[in-house]
């Protein structure tokens, strides 16, 4: 039995996703929060248009989830716990109750960053670990999970300290061998266990999905070097197998905005062309499913099952909840927690940070 341990010997890990809307009601908040944190970063839009875009967006999303896919419920924050719960887990196992795993969605109450941030405050931790998962470039996107905490954080403060003394911050996983092994290894089961009967190696196209990214983002790192590396290291894997590869990024249709490009549907019609008789799409671009891995690419096959009805086609789910995938995400975080558990950390004073802006103006002058 492992003794209860004091804040300075514990550590939050902050796992974060996107969330994603599980009420038809939710679709206008969930919009005006992602124009305000994503689109803003690589659309001119100004922000009084907001709301009444978030909201006219809002009618096409209901369209689409509702009538288009019969009342679609995205399994997103479902999947999402069972990761947060089997990385815990397997945490737990090491630390025992020294580690707890908390969830935050950067779109979705009651679990956004501010919200859970309060609770890990509450519950006497001193210590952070922000872990981004959903999407695995981790550089545009996740940037705005440190947007959010810091919001948090510079709300959050005693009058002469504040109560998180250090911070770690896991960047990405793309170029973590496990994870592009264990890619490699469920795009090789898939088609032995669906298509290597039918099909030769060469006759079978792999289109694997990245997350889409703009190539002008306002100045921000967007994420597309991370994201082609993960591809390159994937396909260096599969490819002397199975020569048809390429990446599909799944853009969203912004207009004015140049995105990554070939998009997924794109990839498909190339390999086709280039003599692929069945095409396998597998996220790697994403850990957790969520409507644009499973909406998004229902649509790209529906539009290519109606041009091309010889070929075989085959939607792979994310790494999801699988056991193998928690254990490796745990193993990640485990030299940072080791980290944070050894350090004592900074009392830090932010109402210092006034003598400091006070001391440049008077330098500057």
């Amino acid at each position: 039995m492992v003794a209860t341990s004091s804040a300075k010997d514990k550590v939050a890990v902050l796992l974060m996703g996107y969330g994603e809307v599980e009420s038809y009601d939710d679709f206008a908040n969930y919009n005006e929060q992602a124009l305000n944190l994503l689109t803003a970063k690589f659309a001119p839009v100004p922000t009084w248009l907001y709301p009444p875009l978030a909201k006219l967006l809002a009618v096409f999303d209901l369209h689409e989830w509702q009538h288009q896919h019969n009342d679609f419920i995205s399994p997103h924050n479902a999947i999402f716990e069972r990761q947060r719960d089997g990385i815990e887990n397997s945490l737990r196992d090491k630390w025992g109750d020294r580690v707890k795993v908390f969830k935050a969605f950067n779109f979705c109450a009651p679990y956004l960053p501010d919200q859970v941030l309060a609770q890990v405050k509450e519950e006497g931790f001193e210590k952070i670990l922000i872990y981004p998962l959903l999407v695995v470039d981790s550089i545009f996107t996740s940037g705005i999970a440190l947007e959010q905490v810091n919001k948090a954080l510079a709300q959050e403060t005693d009058k002469d300290h504040h109560w998180v003394k250090t911070i770690r911050y896991i960047p990405s996983f793309y170029n973590e061998p496990a994870y592009i092994d264990f890619i490699r290894e469920l795009v090789e089961n898939e088609i032995q266990a669906k298509l290597a009967s039918t099909y030769l190696p060469s006759q079978i196209g792999i289109v694997l999905l990245n997350h889409g990214c703009p190539h002008e983002a306002r100045g921000f790192t967007s994420g597309i070097d991370e994201s082609q590396k993960l591809y390159e290291s994937v396909r260096e894997k599969l490819i002397s197998r199975y020569p048809l590869i390429s990446v599909g990024w799944l853009n969203h249709q912004t207009p004015l905005i140049k995105w990554t490009q070939p998009n997924a549907l794109l990839a498909a019609k190339n390999l086709v062309e280039l003599g692929a008789k069945a095409i396998i799409f597998m996220p790697i671009g994403f850990a957790t499913e969520n409507h644009e891995t499973l909406l998004d690419v229902g649509h790209i096959i529906h539009d290519l099952q109606h041009k091309n009805e010889e070929i075989a086609y085959i939607q792979m789910p994310c790494v999801n909840d699988q056991p193998q995938f928690c254990q490796m995400a745990a193993n990640w975080a485990n030299n940072l927690i080791a980290d944070l558990l050894e350090e004592d950390g900074v009392m830090v004073n932010p109402s210092l940070a006034h003598e400091h802006k006070h001391e440049h103006h008077h330098h500057h002058h």
